[in-house]
């Protein structure tokens, strides 16, 4: 292969895509014909085809799964008090429902990283199946502190794993499809949560066969790695880190099967300079993101998630425990979490047009601006009608919010540092998720609901001014448009 181009004079078999089924993508890939163009271009060009659609879904599957777990405590938590005889008081009791979060801090920061070395393909299916086969033993756990063990394990695979997927996603996606079809990714993989919240509410009485219902709910856990195992060789490998990763071949070969899922010929692809570029280190990634506009990027990005997390899972780790102590029936089980848990679902769908109609930066901010509005309406609701209404209101928005996010913090830096920058920057999310327990709790019990949703509203704020003050516009701009180094 000539070292200056990719698969010069070839072209694919295939035959372009009619303007017909693809119109807008059809125009881009025909301004691409009678002239060179580089990798990058041809994938943010490309129409979407099979392939585009499958990796979406096998993500959305395996997220699924992701998003399964780090509910799961919540929902079973109920039981776990009655079976440990642990009190919401208790220590023993917050380190259960900050174990896992403790362990998502350790995965998204040493091996969200590991995935610009690895590989996305490699690092998402390594982490699934770990984090699967952790669940399956925390369903054996003999005693509470065996079970905060599994479920600090379990955490580890579940905090590398979001990163991955975000990255993945970014990397494969054409621009004008790039938020649709990741939103479509990330409302599978919201359907678990609400399913987590009723399999709890019928599981968490039973025992079957001996068995307690909360145990059947972690070993489910495992299924995301079986999963992966039946469709990982299938899955392929980003064309864009193996070009930045200067293996020009394979990237050739992994974006000529992208182009044939398409129906779309393959232009003559021009080598680009990146690719010419020995693979980084992780020093010399860490000195990119200190580049502009990269450093201002990295540091609004470790802003946003030390305080985004006490909206998001401030209120999916505590809003039982919030209606109990107002003394509502509804929470005598877990019926309230599942029927409030249907809002994420909700808001996953309803971010799939959105995020095309709306700037991106703009609906992150409005998005989050909205769950401190719903949420001071939960905390200060005084009917159980109202509290599971603005409940639904604040998960919708929830995940409007997160859909958002995790398309946007993963077009804002270059492939070659985009899981490490990503990686370690959620990872602060995750411990401060952890943490969430010993500092939301005490402001619960000894000031009630309102004056812990306050708290949460003013970390809100601080995102929502932090976003628009270094955040840039994403929305349908090519890759190399927005990373320009």
């Amino acid at each position: 292969m000539n070292n200056d181009r990719i698969g010069i004079g070839k072209r694919d078999t295939a035959q372009t895509i009619s303007p017909a089924s693809h119109d807008k993508h059809a125009v881009d890939i025909r301004a691409h014909e009678g002239r060179a163009t580089t990798l990058s271009d041809f994938m943010d060009d490309m129409p979407v085809g099979a392939l585009h659609r499958f990796v979406v879904w096998v993500i959305g599957i395996g997220l699924f799964f992701d998003m399964y777990e780090i509910f799961l405590v919540s929902s079973i938590g109920t039981a776990l008090q009655n079976e440990y005889g642990l009190s919401r008081h208790s220590n023993d009791f917050k380190m259960l429902l900050a174990s896992a979060f403790i362990g998502m801090f350790f995965g998204s920061f040493f091996l969200g990283s590991l995935a610009d070395r690895i590989g996305r393909r490699k690092a998402f299916t390594t982490y699934l199946v770990w984090y699967s086969a952790c669940s399956l033993l925390a369903a054996f756990s003999v005693n509470a502190e065996m079970l905060v063990i599994c479920r600090f394990l379990t955490g580890v695979g579940v905090g590398a794993l979001y990163p991955v997927a975000d990255t993945f996603l970014s990397e494969i996606l054409p621009k004008e499809r790039r938020g649709r079809l990741a939103a479509w990714a990330y409302t599978a993989s919201y359907v678990a949560v609400p399913l987590v919240g009723f399999l709890a509410v019928w599981l968490n009485p039973l025992h079957v066969g001996g068995v307690a219902g909360w145990r059947i709910i972690l070993a489910i856990g495992c299924l995301g790695g079986v999963f992966v195992l039946f469709v990982q060789r299938r899955l392929p490998e980003s064309p864009r880190w193996l070009l930045a990763r200067g293996r020009v071949e394979e990237a050739d070969a992994a974006m000529r099967r992208f182009a044939e899922s398409a129906g779309v010929a393959v232009p003559t692809i021009i080598e680009e300079e990146k690719a010419r570029r020995h693979p980084m280190g992780l020093s010399e990634r860490i000195a990119l993101l200190r580049q502009a506009p990269y450093g201002k990027r990295y540091a609004m990005l470790v802003v946003f998630h030390l305080f985004q997390a006490f909206g998001y899972y401030g209120f999916g780790t505590l809003a039982s425990i919030v209606v109990k102590s107002r003394g509502f029936d509804v929470t005598d089980s877990t019926l309230f979490m599942a029927l409030s848990f249907l809002g994420y679902p909700v808001g996953s769908l309803l971010s799939v047009p959105l995020l095309n109609w709306i700037e991106r930066r703009t609906l992150v901010i409005s998005a989050i601006l909205s769950i401190a509005v719903f949420g001071l309406g939960f905390a200060y609701s005084n009917s159980t009608a109202l509290i599971v209404c603005f409940g639904v209101l604040t998960t919708c928005a929830s995940n409007v919010f997160s859909n958002a996010y995790h398309v946007y913090q993963a077009e804002i830096f270059p492939a070659r540092v985009r899981s490490t920058a990503i990686g370690s920057t959620y990872a602060l999310s995750r411990i401060m998720s952890g943490s969430l327990p010993f500092i939301l709790l005490p402001v619960l019990n000894d000031h009630g609901a309102g004056a812990m949703f306050g708290v949460i509203s003013v970390a809100l704020a601080i995102v929502a001014i932090v976003v628009r003050a270094f955040g840039p516009r994403t929305t349908r701009r090519s890759q190399n448009e927005i990373n320009p180094v």
